[in-house]
């Protein structure tokens, strides 16, 4: 079942008439079928581009010298690639070329200049046909990834375009090519990244504590998996004080949403906790003008979590997966929590509010103390738009990583190169942090002392202190707060490296 096609259909989110790109991944032929009448995009770094030109301009009756003398025009830098238009009657072929410098870093098909080259060369109407050729086929998915977020779901502009029919197609310099069952994992994951960055993009006036929980649950009705749903003030009588607390001022009360996939035959229990604050205006300690907009996307690790949640079920994950939404609106009003409130957390531990703007820590608190108490997990992995910090300790483009565990550190990174979802790891030394929250009436604080010490540290080293003395398990804490948007467009970022990295849950030896 493909998300884009089902999703909100009875929700409030369908009242634009903008239809989206319909994009599908199939095997490449090779032959002129393929191409059709539609315009054409054909993305690789130049060397590949010849070899493709070269190994198909008979076929398809393409002019090779013409071919050439466009390519050796372009100049794909280390920050940027570069396109340019060959037209052929009745369609014109563009070249995408991408940059062959890439650090031990960044993903060696450079898949961070794919999404804008292709959203700027395709046609805002009609069919097109992409193909990508690609060195070596472990990095296909993350090639995958980057063409579908060129293809945003979500739209309110009154004169919006939209209904492109998008074919792509990823062949190999070796002669490899995918199989139908490849390409119908590629669509999985290309539908599953487009949804959690229409959830991203979703404006606060539609998305909010409430919609998110029917969302969650009418997915959960797709997939026949259960849920629990702790909500409002419901929240406050069962101790969840820092989701309680964060989204109390709200309309829209506040939820801890729980959706559980049990497979019989399982032997390990994962559980994925997402940051839900679907509109973070700081609260109290309120931002400035400037630094408010755009924080509809503070509940991206939720609609990371989720949405990787749907696609892993769909692909038969083996073991007992849990998704975990943290939902609040960090609102402003008459019952805001105010700066020296102190909360009592599910974990029991007490926290003085220094910081109503450090929100994200509290609702995670909450969340992996559930998780460790009631889901016995194998692992918690966390994922957050949780600091500002985070771009300058890791860029734009890198997640910060955050974990007990260094082979967990060490997978995680090999799978952001291979997924296209890059990561770096940054400070683990929770004993060296943990007097950054020190309070005399409390047993902590909830936001730094001192913030040059290793920000986004810190912040993961909070919401860690809260899964008890007891669980000895592995964590990870994911920070995406760059990553999580780009040219102002959800990415869907942390999808497809959760999906490369429990795959469908057969082979997790490192549990």
């Amino acid at each position: 079942v493909s998300t884009q096609s089902t999703w909100g259909r009875n929700s409030c989110f369908f009242m634009s008439t903008f239809q989206p790109a319909r994009l599908a991944f199939s095997p490449f032929a090779g032959d002129a079928s393929v191409f059709g009448q539609e315009n054409v995009v054909l993305v690789g770094n130049k060397h590949n581009l010849s070899f493709l030109v070269e190994k198909h301009h008979s076929e398809h009756g393409w002019d090779m010298s013409t071919f050439s003398a466009v390519l050796g025009s372009l100049s794909p830098s280390g920050l940027t690639g570069d396109s340019n238009t060959v037209f052929h009657a009745p369609k014109s072929v563009k070249l995408v070329a991408l940059s062959e410098v890439a650090s031990r870093n960044t993903s060696p098909c450079r898949v961070d200049q794919i999404t804008d080259l292709v959203r700027k060369s395709v046609s805002k109407t009609g069919k097109t046909t992409i193909i990508a050729i690609v060195s070596e086929k472990i990095y296909a998915r993350s090639v995958a990834v980057a063409i579908a977020r060129a293809f945003p779901l979500y739209s309110m502009k009154s004169t919006a375009a939209g209904g492109q029919v998008i074919s792509a197609h990823i062949t190999f310099k070796s002669g490899e090519s995918l199989t139908e069952q490849d390409c119908q994992h590629f669509n999985q994951v290309a539908d599953a990244v487009r949804f959690a960055g229409r959830l991203v993009d979703s404006p606060p006036n539609e998305l909010n504590p409430v919609t998110f929980t029917d969302i969650a649950l009418e997915i959960a009705g797709r997939l026949n998996v259960a849920t629990t749903v702790i909500r409002g003030e419901e929240l406050r009588d069962r101790g969840f004080g820092g989701l309680w607390g964060v989204g109390k001022a709200s309309p829209a009360p506040p939820a801890l949403v729980v959706l559980s996939h049990t497979p019989s035959g399982a032997s390990k229990s994962v559980v994925w906790v997402g940051k839900g604050i679907t509109y973070d205006t700081g609260g109290l300690s309120i931002k400035t003008k400037d630094g408010m907009p755009g924080m509809k996307t503070d509940m991206g690790g939720a609609a990371t979590v989720l949405a990787a949640f749907e696609a892993a079920v769909l692909n038969g994950f083996k073991q007992n997966l849990h998704c975990v939404l943290c939902l609040a609106e960090n609102s402003v009003g008459p019952h805001s929590t105010r700066p020296d409130d102190i909360l009592t957390l599910y974990s029991g531990l007490t926290v003085e509010v220094n910081n109503t703007d450090a929100e994200g820590r509290l609702v995670l608190g909450d969340g992996v103390a559930y998780a460790a108490k009631h889901l016995h997990p194998d692992a918690i992995l966390d994922f957050a738009t949780l600091t500002g910090a985070q771009g300058i300790s890791t860029g734009r483009r890198h997640a910060a990583i955050l974990t007990n565990t260094e082979a967990l550190e060490s997978l995680t990174v090999a799978a952001g190169k291979i997924s296209g979802d890059l990561t770096f790891p940054i400070l683990y030394a929770p004993e060296l942090l943990k007097p950054e929250f020190t309070s005399e009436v409390a047993d902590m604080k909830n936001s730094v002392k001192d913030r040059s010490n290793a920000q986004s540290s810190c912040a993961g080293s909070f919401i860690e202190s809260h899964l008890g003395s007891d669980y000895h398990h592995k964590w990870m804490h994911v920070d995406f707060a760059y990553p999580v948007r780009s040219a102002e467009r959800g990415t869907g970022f942390g999808v497809a490296l959760l999906l490369e990295l429990f795959k469908d849950g057969t082979d997790l030896a490192w549990l």
